[in-house]
């Protein structure tokens, strides 16, 4: 686990592709967190694991540039990126999603925003629905897909907009237990199939075990980074690992460092 300093070494014995540099940030005066240093790492699932108001969507601001910090950092493949939005991809907790907007228009927006004209984004769009278990929702509206379906097209526009890194607040909270575990499946495929890294916000334990290579547990006041947890199993899961020894010891480890 992440007590052991030769795994911490294997663990990052890859391409960083994301890196906080001791940031701090505050609001009003306040500081809301405190010399932060994380990274992500080419093809992780890095989850940010914490109480509420720790400060992890603030965290996840300043990482997509919508705000700047008071202290420290951003970079991306090793380029400074602070407070310069649109480089890496943010998903928030609600799809958002235009309603007025067919699907294969929402997710190809990002491409326009960026200058490209609209046959050419729908063209560069569609044939990523298969991949995202989309296909023949391209011509849809919104309301006329289930929540787990409006999540994956929330995740296709996410991934259009991205460099190969996405920071995702929450996405699979407004989702039922079933739902849920079919997506997070389909999520870790997709991420291996278009070469994807993710840092993930969640407040549930049990997700953070099972989608993880690495946890960061961000808590306290101003919120600082206390510890990382370095999930050994490879993904995905067995189906049963949430039932074993193994997944009962992290969790305990999670809940007493929170």
């Amino acid at each position: 686990m992440a007590d052991d300093p030769q795994e911490r070494r294997q663990a990052m014995d890859k391409e960083i592709l994301l890196q906080a540099d001791h940031i701090t940030k505050k609001y009003s005066g306040k500081t809301i967190i405190r010399d932060i240093n994380i990274e992500l790492g080419k093809g992780e699932l890095v989850s940010l694991l914490g109480m509420s108001g720790s400060g992890k969507t603030t965290l996840f601001h300043v990482l997509s540039g919508l705000t700047l910090p008071e202290e420290g950092r951003v970079l991306l493949r090793g380029e400074d990126v602070t407070g310069n939005p649109g480089r890496v991809s943010y998903m928030l907790q609600k799809d958002m999603l235009f309603s007025h907007k067919k699907i294969i228009d929402n997710v190809s927006l990002p491409l326009v925003i960026r200058g490209m004209g609209r046959k050419e984004a729908r063209a560069q769009a569609d044939p990523l629905f298969e991949d995202f278990g989309l296909e023949g929702t391209q011509y849809l509206y919104p309301c006329q897909l289930s929540g787990g379906m409006r999540q994956r097209a929330a995740l296709l526009r996410t991934y259009l907009s991205s460099q190969g890194v996405a920071l995702l607040d929450e996405p699979f909270s407004a989702l039922d237990t079933i739902t849920k575990s079919l997506i997070h499946k389909w999520y870790l495929d997709v991420m291996e199939r278009i070469d994807l890294s993710t840092l993930f916000i969640t407040h549930d334990i049990d997700e953070a075990i099972l989608l993880s290579d690495r946890i960061y547990i961000l808590n306290g006041t101003p919120g600082q980074i206390r510890d990382q947890i370095i999930i050994k199993e490879k993904k995905p899961r067995d189906e049963n690992f949430s039932l074993s020894d193994q997944f009962l010891a992290y969790k305990r480890e999670i809940i007493g460092k929170l």
